[in-house]
């Protein structure tokens, strides 16, 4: 999946996530700025952290578990967490936490419109801020209706990228976190032109999105290898 920009590019940003992730979500701002880089393509890949046999539902342990690195999280990027959040979804002991939901919704807006990324940000403030359930169907439609997608293309298309669809992608994937090789998400590496593929490790740069971008455009600044040269 990868975000459109209709500027030339000469680089890649593979990013391996889950939107279920809570160290993706602090991560969420420097994607957000690598995508004001006009060089620089940002190609995504959802790795379905909580997929088959790990889905879980919201239980008190649970919310002991997750809780402190929440606010670690938010402690180190600087990323908000709502009330409704912590007391109000991690209470929610009918909520299912399924990674492949919003995938799919991820997968149909940037099929749709080129619009993946920004899904992904709505689901993340969806979950972490506004404490809903983001794999539920009528949340995915609600969202897809604020990013302005038109609601039955959306219905149509989420059925159809459902199930096996999505199961690749998963698949492809985690066949991208073992090329770069991440141990977890989120795994992000520049991929050049050249062939080159250089692993990134964005969490040294949470709160610091400038220096993130000042290193990112370092990287792609180095000369290509003279094969790639006119």
């Amino acid at each position: 999946m990868t975000a459109t920009n209709p500027l030339p590019r000469r680089a890649t940003l593979h990013y391996v996530f889950d939107p279920l992730c809570g160290w993706c979500y602090a991560a969420a701002p420097l994607i957000e700025a690598a995508r004001s880089l006009p060089a620089l393509a940002i190609e995504c890949h959802g790795g379905g952290m909580l997929t088959g046999s790990n889905r879980r539902p919201i239980t008190p342990a649970w919310r002991e578990h997750v809780m402190p690195h929440d606010r670690r999280i938010a402690e180190l990027s600087g990323q908000p967490f709502g009330a409704a959040y912590f007391d109000g979804l991690l209470n929610d002991s009918g909520a299912m936490l399924d990674s492949a939901p919003p995938l799919t919704a991820i997968l149909v807006a940037e099929a749709e419109a080129g619009r993946g990324l920004d899904m992904l940000h709505s689901l993340q403030r969806a979950h972490y801020v506004e404490g809903r359930r983001i794999a539920d169907p009528q949340v995915l439609r609600a969202l897809a209706a604020e990013l302005g997608l038109d609601a039955a293309a959306f219905s149509d298309d989420f059925d159809f990228m459902a199930g096996e669809p999505t199961q690749r992608h998963i698949d492809e994937s985690r066949r991208w976190l073992a090329r770069i090789g991440g141990q977890g998400f989120p795994t992000l590496a520049l991929a050049t032109t050249d062939g080159r593929l250089t692993p990134l490790d964005a969490g040294r740069f949470l709160r610091r999105p400038d220096a993130w971008t000042a290193q990112l455009e370092t990287l792609l600044s180095q000369p290509l290898s003279p094969k790639e040269h006119p």
